[in-house]
């Protein structure tokens, strides 16, 4: 089945990598394959692209769509694409695994393509029933399921407001223990259901969003420990550039960008030794130069295209 997914910030990601021919290039979030092509359109010829998604589905669904595109297919046959399943927080591994010793640019996507949420079976919507799962990764791990159902009422509490920003928390966690000592979570409709039963009426009607939206977000970043997997990433890929080499990164949640700024400011910065130091005792010297001092917003046009992208946020640092 072709890719429902439409990539976000695709012109302005490219453009901040600045990317040239010849040039050796990572997508570390592969998903529908968007920025992939994007990127290998920019280093051919004789540049190269690594695409990487610990989703098994993306790369099995990517490798079965370069089978009938001539430029994917040659790109793969002559060795100047590699599609290869792993988390991106091991992505230093990855690329060391495959030879690389420093790249010329690596981009990541944060968020989950229309493939993985528009899909029952992964269980990730609240707008079709499917299995309580949500996993990135099927081939192990804690599900949504071994959450809602498992994780004590503060708990709860802490990822529902921490990770979805849900101000009604507290209810909503006291609803679903409340719940599950009847009839456990086995399905996307029960926790949408439950969830929505602590709104009252009057509430839901003047909500812009369904009132199980941060519920399933919070769920879904514990479930992947997104921000931990983030974090690792980010430590991982800066050291696998070159001098010179560009690192863009996009983000759809709040916490995701914060955490995004903090590395990257940190890894800026230079000495850290305390102002009445009268010189430098710490060595420290900045890693990345910060391309612009705030994010990169889609435009009007894209949002309307795809309404989806109208939370996303785009940053970028050059290796020194």
């Amino acid at each position: 089945m072709a890719t429902r997914h439409i990539p976000v910030l695709l012109d302005e990601a490219v453009a901040m990598l600045n990317l040239h021919k010849g040039a050796v290039a990572v997508d570390a979030t592969l998903g529908g394959g968007g920025h992939t092509r994007a990127l290998l359109s920019s280093v051919l010829p004789g540049g190269r692209v690594v695409a990487v998604d610990a989703d098994g589905e993306a790369v099995e669904r990517f490798l079965r769509s370069a089978e009938t595109d001539e430029v994917l297919r040659k790109a793969i046959e002559g060795k100047r694409l590699v599609a290869v399943r792993e988390n991106f927080s091991r992505i230093g591994e990855t690329l060391h695994a495959l030879g690389y010793e420093g790249v010329d640019a690596i981009l990541a996507d944060f968020g989950f393509s229309s493939d993985q949420v528009d899909a029952p079976e992964r269980g990730f919507s609240f707008l079709a029933d499917g299995p309580l799962d949500m996993r990135l990764d099927r081939s192990g791990g804690k599900t949504a399921a071994d959450i809602v159902n498992g994780y004590d009422e503060a708990d709860l509490v802490r990822i529902l407001w921490r990770y979805g920003g849900e101000p009604k928390a507290k209810k909503i966690a006291r609803a679903i223990v409340a719940r599950r000592q009847e009839q456990v979570f086995e399905r996307t409709a029960d926790l949408a259901e439950c969830v929505k039963g602590a709104f009252s009426a009057v509430e839901t009607r003047r909500m812009k969003l369904h009132p199980a939206t941060r519920t399933f977000q919070g769920i879904r970043m514990e479930t992947n420990d997104e921000l931990g997997v983030i974090e690792r990433f980010l430590r991982s890929a800066v050291p696998m550039l070159a001098p010179g080499g560009r690192i863009a990164v996009i983000t759809f949640h709040s916490g995701e960008d914060a955490l995004v700024k903090k590395v990257f400011a940190e890894m800026a910065k230079g000495c850290v030794c305390p102002p009445a130091f009268p010189e430098c005792r710490c060595g420290r010297k900045p890693e990345l130069r910060l391309l612009s001092p705030r994010f990169v917003r889609p435009s009007d046009e894209e949002i309307d295209r795809n309404p989806r992208s109208r939370s996303a946020k785009l940053r970028g640092a050059e290796k020194l």
